[in-house]
C-alpha cells in the first residue's frame, strides 16, 4: 500500500485554468494535466526567484520532494509546448 500523500502549504489559486495552441480547437487537442502543487512549484521557482530551499520550506516538504514535482512539472510543460498539446491545471 502506498504512502498517503502529505498536504502541502499552496498559495496559488490560478483563475485560468486551461492553455491551448492558438487556432486549433480543443476538441482536436491532447491535454496535460497540472497539479496546482506543480504550478506552485513553478511559481516559486521561476516567479519568485526563490532557491530550492526556500521553494520546499514555504511549500511545507523537503528539497528531494520538491525537485521531484519541479521536475515533473517541467516534463509536462515541455510535451505540450513541444507536441502542441493543451495544459489543464487540476485541484
Amino acid at each position: 500500500m502506498p504512502r498517503p500523500k502529505l498536504c502541502r502549504k499552496i498559495r496559488f489559486n490560478p483563475n485560468i485554468t486551461y492553455f491551448k495552441p492558438q487556432g486549433v480547437p480543443m476538441r482536436f487537442l491532447e491535454m496535460v494535466e497540472l497539479t496546482t502543487e506543480e504550478a506552485e512549484a513553478l511559481r516559486l521557482k521561476n516567479i519568485k526567484n526563490l532557491e530550492q530551499i526556500e521553494c520546499a520550506e514555504q511549500m511545507k516538504t523537503s528539497q528531494s520532494t520538491f525537485q521531484r514535482i519541479l521536475s515533473s512539472a517541467y516534463k509536462k510543460i515541455s510535451d505540450a509546448l513541444i507536441n502542441g498539446k493543451a495544459i489543464k491545471i487540476i485541484k
